[in-house]
């Protein structure tokens, strides 16, 4: 191995591991590894204008292509711009690895220009991090810290690299085999526990499967077993928001989404099942509702990779540790092998079909050419227009976040990205820059609410620079929604600071940025409009004004059973008690 400088090993290990793409903002204390990266032949740096816009295009890119995103940024501020998005990878399990600069070696702990503790700021919102001190480490560090960024349960990573580190040199170090003392996920089911849940299934009268996103981090192939294993048995499913499309709307199987914001028939099944078998997903305060509640009558079936996620809120009856594509994978095999046959669910099926039968996704709307336009209307108009073409959809935070998730249709994992765990404001738009470089040919929309577009609106500039022909569809609505939501629902309509009384006029500021802006007015112009920002083949900025004051129904209220579903406005009565606020 040849002698390096720590800025050498760094750009040179992110070639060797495959790196094409990164996400950063420079600055003193990483200038050693910028100028390594200056012209350089096969690494594409991608300058956005905040470091938490770097680690939400890193997200978006990991997610579209499934490799790990990657994030160059300063220290100090640099660093503390991005834990927001690392927490966010962190919730949502996205492979990540962020590199920071850190004032030198002989200057940390004496309070110096630009110096924090990114390592103790960071501890708790990554998988691991490093402050690497001796540069004869950082090759393997740098391998390291993407195996464990992408084994096991994905998640982010932080390389704290001091800028003395970076100018020193020695010898570039690979190693053979990366074998942590203390991360060794388990990626293979025990048998013994798939034969149990094998029985269980084929016992089982009113079985649902219950599909998170960790189907979708463990690759196409979960996807697929998935549905193979859903045809075979024949049982319904659901998902939370960060599993839609890991099986296809399309298939009359598909309960859609369940949880605070889910349907009707999706919650009322979970609630009624006698067995859950759950998949890379969580038991989380927005899917379970009133813990004591929540599917009373199910014995519980929980898959996954993170043995921390077992029994956290929820206990299980059979826990299964393993990569949920492997897991699935047994199960098929163990299903086959066992001899079974698809079941009898015909009673457990009419009971779901008459849930259905409330379509709680419906909503009054004014057809007239010249009415305001529902929100949930727009959705559907533009899942309608992008039919058949490659989508990538990518949301920020919010009443328009329930509402694409409700109303655009998925068919296919890696098509939804948007903030789950943590709900990020400021999001899909950087996130939708990632996923456009990742996928040049996509056809990639961030769906986004006139507040939480500002908290990242300065990338717009990004997709500027690099020609990224991203589409931004924005439902304005001049509220906060989701804010005002719970303000109408909780306290009594007192709108406190949830109001957007100065909002600038996003036409006039997407054409500042160089990007085409297109504004909609009234239901008749909706068709239209979507086909123009579609038809344009660079960026386009749509400021679509949807009603004012429309509510994301179902709903489950703060406090609340899964079952205790608000469907439609005239259902709400009376003030939640302090118990029920305190959760919201």
């Amino acid at each position: 191995m040849r002698e390096m400088s720590g800025a050498e090993m760094v750009v040179q290990a992110l070639v060797d591991l495959g790196v094409d793409t990164v996400f950063g903002y420079p600055g003193g204390a990483v200038l050693p590894i910028y100028d390594m990266l200056y012209n350089h032949p096969t690494i594409r740096h991608i300058l956005v204008r905040h470091e938490q816009a770097a680690t939400h295009a890193a997200e978006g890119y990991a997610r579209a292509t499934g490799k790990p995103g990657v994030v160059l940024v300063t220290s100090g501020p640099g660093a503390t711009n991005a834990i927001t998005g690392i927490t966010d990878a962190l919730m949502d399990s996205i492979p990540m690895v962020v590199i920071t600069g850190q004032v030198p070696t002989t200057l940390i702990g004496t309070d110096a220009f630009q110096e924090c503790d990114t390592v103790g700021l960071t501890r708790h919102c990554t998988k691991h991090n490093y402050l690497v001190m001796d540069p004869a480490k950082l090759g393997a560090v740098m391998h390291e810290a993407f195996y464990i960024a992408t084994n096991g349960r994905p998640g982010p990573v932080v390389i704290d690299i001091p800028k003395n580190v970076q100018v020193a040199t020695a010898e570039y170090r690979v190693p053979d085999h990366i074998d942590h003392r203390s991360y060794r996920p388990q990626i293979e089911p025990d048998p013994a526990a798939i034969d149990q849940a094998v029985a269980m299934i084929a016992a089982a009268r009113q079985p649902i499967f219950y599909t998170g996103g960790g189907i979708i981090n463990a690759g196409p192939a979960a996807s697929e077993h998935l549905r193979t294993l859903q045809a075979l048995t024949g049982a319904p499913v659901t998902s939370p928001l960060m599993g839609l499309g890991a099986f296809p709307a399309s298939d009359p199987a598909w309960l859609r989404m369940r949880g605070m914001h889910g349907t009707y028939e999706a919650n009322w099944a979970m609630n009624r099942a006698d067995l859950i078998i759950c998949v890379g997903a969580r038991f989380d305060d927005r899917v379970t509702g009133r813990l004591d509640a929540f599917a009373p009558d199910a014995r519980k079936i929980h898959i996954d990779i993170d043995r921390s996620s077992i029994n956290k809120i929820v206990p299980v009856d059979l826990p299964i540790i393993a990569d949920a594509a492997q897991a699935l994978a047994a199960l098929i095999a163990a299903w086959q092998a066992a001899g079974h046959s698809r079941s009898d669910y015909a009673e457990w099926w009419r009971r779901i079909n008459g849930w259905r039968a409330t379509r709680c996704l419906d909503f009054p709307e004014d057809k007239r050419a010249g009415a305001d336009i529902m929100p949930q209307r727009s959705i559907r108009a533009l899942a309608a227009a992008c039919k058949g073409r490659k989508t990538i959809i990518t949301t920020e935070v919010g009443q328009h976040q329930m509402w694409a998730a409700q109303h655009f249709d998925f068919d296919a994992p890696n098509e939804w990205l948007t903030s789950g765990g943590l709900g990020t404001m400021g999001y899909g738009l950087p996130a939708a820059i990632g996923a456009q470089l990742a996928l040049p040919d996509a056809l990639v929309i961030d769906i986004a609410g006139e507040a939480s577009i500002q908290m990242n609106i300065q990338e717009l500039g990004t997709a500027t620079q690099y020609r990224l022909p991203v589409k931004i569809f924005i439902l304005n609505n001049e509220y906060m929604g989701m804010v005002r939501q719970w303000q109408e629902l909780t306290y009594e309509s007192r709108y406190s600071n949830s109001y957007s009384d100065s909002l600038p006029d996003f036409v006039k500021l997407a054409e500042a940025y160089g990007w085409k802006g297109i504004r909609i007015e009234t239901l008749g112009e909706l068709d239209d409009g979507i086909a123009a920002m579609l038809a344009h083949d660079g960026p386009v900025l749509v400021d679509c004004r949807v009603a004012k004051l429309a509510n994301c129904f179902p709903m489950i209220p703060s406090g609340a059973a899964h079952t205790d579903m608000i469907l439609q406005a005239d259902q709400v009565s009376g003030t939640m008690d302090d118990e029920a606020k305190a959760l919201v």
